[in-house]
């Protein structure tokens, strides 16, 4: 299956799913802050790493890919839910980039130019991200 970018689900999103997604995400971030406050920063990055969007996101995945099969009179809730899965898988790959970054910037934060460790984490996410892509779409 070739990567590309399909902008059709903006039009099938309504506004309320959009601000559920933003409201889901504004809690986690908020709870976040109190929780790094009060125990550190350490821990609220823990907490930080929570998938903040992720949940609302997949159950509206699922809801929009089972609406256009119920539109073609076809059940569709597999197929919802294989999208929804597919998205986890999406979201696994990103994360698996996502630790690099965040050992990268453990280790070469300080004494080195912030916004260098940064930019260079930030390669190195993408970097692994795709790299985990295609070794996910070669073995499978």
């Amino acid at each position: 299956m070739p990567v590309k970018m399909d902008l059709s689900g903006l039009k099938r999103t309504k506004w309320h799913e959009y601000l559920v997604r933003f409201a889901f995400g504004g809690l986690i971030t908020a709870a976040t802050g109190l929780i790094a406050k009060k125990f550190g920063p350490e821990v609220g990055g823990l907490f930080l790493a929570f998938p903040a969007i992720f949940p609302a996101t997949a159950t509206l995945i699922e809801k929009h890919e089972t609406d256009k099969k119920k539109q073609k009179g076809v059940k569709g809730i597999v197929r919802g839910r294989d999208a929804a899965s597919v998205d986890a898988a999406g979201s696994a790959m990103g994360s698996i980039g996502l630790f690099v970054f965040a050992v990268l910037v453990l280790h070469f934060i300080e004494g080195h130019n912030l916004w260098l460790v940064l930019s260079a984490a930030t390669l190195c996410w993408l970097g692994v991200s795709v790299a985990t892509w295609f070794v996910r779409k070669r073995l499978l």
